[in-house]
């Protein structure tokens, strides 16, 4: 066993966990994100979370906000999520509809029903893929290509969801928007950041046949502008990577959510889920130095 898993283990067996889901988490909507989760491995992971908590649907919490009272939203209330539309998503339909659980899942309305990849898969593992996500875009894009790969670039297989995958899920599956090509919008143009939330939401509706009101942001970041945009754009929501929990008091445009890997064994998954984890890196970031 790894250090870092025992920590998880150390952490479930103390009871953490179970006090911040009852006392903080039980009045208080969670939302928690996944992105390529192996069907088998999604079996065992949504199960114990079902068991733990009550999912409910976005469009349940949405509901609760627009009529103003959390009366019909049950304790424990958890939001499951997953960004990008990854091809291998389309597996999990089974495994949610045999434990009857809602989930949500953002598209990238450029990359999905093509064969085109996904720039952060295409960087995967090679140096300064993560110094990519803080330049500004025109230079990312630039270096991208010097590399041999430009957004609208086909290639022999698909990574993301097919137009049919998605017209056979759409009755159980929320399908939301993720931008066109998932670049980082506090470093995109105005114009640009205005194609990539405009247009998602355009595509996605005409060609894909969607009911889109939810947004969520490409690597969590965002700018007051980004939020500007998606208001003048007709979001009704918006969803970030900012640790925490929701009430209906919570902005709409800047919902938080709870990051999961989608390898993590049950005691990460119970210590993520219930927001511990993250409160514990984030009070030890100023310590680290970073």
């Amino acid at each position: 066993m790894s250090a870092r898993d025992l920590v998880f283990k150390l952490l479930r067996i103390s009871g953490l966990p179970f006090l911040v889901r009852e006392l903080f988490q039980r009045r208080r909507v969670s939302i928690v994100m996944f992105h390529d989760i192996e069907a088998g491995h999604a079996q065992k992971i949504f199960g114990w979370l079902a068991r733990h908590y009550n999912l409910i649907s976005l469009d349940d919490y949405l509901e609760a906000r627009r009529q103003g009272t959390s009366n019909n939203l049950p304790p424990k209330s958890l939001i499951l999520t997953l960004d990008d539309g990854h091809i291998r998503n389309r597996t999990l339909l089974p495994v949610l509809q045999e434990l009857r659980i809602p989930a949500t899942i953002f598209l990238c309305a450029g990359i999905i029903d093509t064969k085109r990849r996904f720039w952060f898969l295409h960087q995967r593992g090679k140096p300064g893929q993560q110094s990519l996500k803080r330049i500004p875009n025109e230079r990312r894009l630039a270096y991208l290509s010097e590399q041999g790969f430009t957004q609208e670039q086909e290639f022999e297989t698909p990574q993301a969801l097919s137009g049919t995958d998605i017209k056979a899920m759409q009755p159980w599956i929320n399908f939301q928007s993720h931008t066109v090509f998932h670049p980082c919008l506090p470093q995109c143009t105005d114009e640009e950041a205005r194609e990539e939330i405009f247009a998602s939401k355009q595509i996605l509706e005409q060609q894909f046949d969607l009911r889109i009101n939810a947004f969520a942001y490409p690597n969590g970041d965002y700018s007051d502008r980004d939020v500007r945009l998606l208001q003048d754009a007709g979001y009704q929501c918006a969803i970030t990577v900012d640790h925490g929990y929701n009430t209906l008091a919570t902005d709409a445009y800047r919902l938080k959510r709870l990051s999961i890997d989608d390898q993590d064994h049950l005691d990460a998954v119970c210590v993520k889920a219930s927001g511990l984890w993250a409160w514990i890196k984030h009070f030890r970031q100023p310590a680290a130095g970073y």
